[in-house]
């Protein structure tokens, strides 16, 4: 891999954390092994604040009619995900599908996949599950979408990559609350590429793939799978390469660009 060499840089603009480092609790400890696994990636769950989260299913859970005190978004990294009102026919979500889920919302979340692995993410917190009896209508619609309904642009249609071996999909964005916005990038297999951004806040989850990874702040290469992550603030530069196609979820509030090493001189 021909990344290049970087000094130690003690005073780290940045964060990497791969799946082999995550530290497992319960989402809901009250309820034990019963409850769904959780692991935060960044921020803090029990806190009021933005944070984002693993959460796993065992296959064929499903809970109780609930609602929750704030609004999430997910996205499924492995296994078949169902999220709707309690009445709703299933519809299993796979790899790469989206769906939102309004504060006070009345809704079930059910499993299907041998191993079934979701991120999740709220802008405030903290994350509580109350009982259906305490829903409220906040406003909000909820939003389900499968991998094979995202629309997919090009280079021509979008300053945030460069190569015609990169795609993105644009999944939200909260002008009033975060000035955030959340996008899919789709990358080919066997391709280094080069992220610049200029953000404060820019974090990364691989989704779908496995990706090696370095930066000036990393002392050797990374392997990242599925359910990695990594971040930085202010100016910063990440490189991957990719070992197969590669889907990562981007949080961002401000400027970045995928570019793939191909136009790099």
């Amino acid at each position: 891999m021909s990344f290049f060499s970087f000094a130690n840089n003690q005073n780290k603009n940045s964060e990497v954390k791969s799946s082999e480092d995550i530290n497992w609790g319960y989402l809901n400890p009250l309820r034990g092994d019963k409850s769904p696994g959780a692991a935060d990636l960044w921020g803090d769950r029990t806190k009021n604040v933005a944070t984002g989260m693993l959460v796993k299913f065992n296959k064929g859970f499903s809970s109780p009619p609930h609602i929750h005190n704030i609004s999430y978004r997910g996205i499924v990294i492995d296994g078949l995900m169902h999220n709707d009102d309690p009445k709703a026919e299933n519809m299993w979500l796979p790899t790469a599908s989206f769906w939102t889920q309004p504060a006070g919302e009345n809704h079930i979340t059910a499993a299907d996949g041998e191993t079934n692995l979701i991120y999740l993410e709220i802008d405030s917190g903290p994350y509580l599950v109350k009982s259906q009896d305490q829903k409220f209508d906040n406003g909000e619609r909820p939003i389900n979408l499968h991998t094979s309904n995202l629309v997919w642009l090009k280079q021509n249609d979008s300053s945030f990559i460069d190569g015609e071996n990169i795609a993105i999909s644009y999944l939200w964005q909260n002008i009033k609350v975060t000035n955030s916005a959340g996008y899919l990038i789709k990358l080919a297999k066997n391709e280094k590429y080069k992220i610049s951004t200029t953000a404060s806040e820019f974090r990364a989850v691989i989704i779908q793939g496995d990706v090696d990874y370095i930066s000036k702040e990393t002392s050797q290469v990374k392997s990242l799978r599925s359910s990695s992550y990594f971040s930085s603030s202010d100016t910063f530069v990440h490189n991957i390469k990719t070992a197969k196609e590669t889907i990562i979820y981007v949080r961002s509030n401000g400027e970045f660009n995928f570019v793939s090493e191909r136009l790099i001189k």
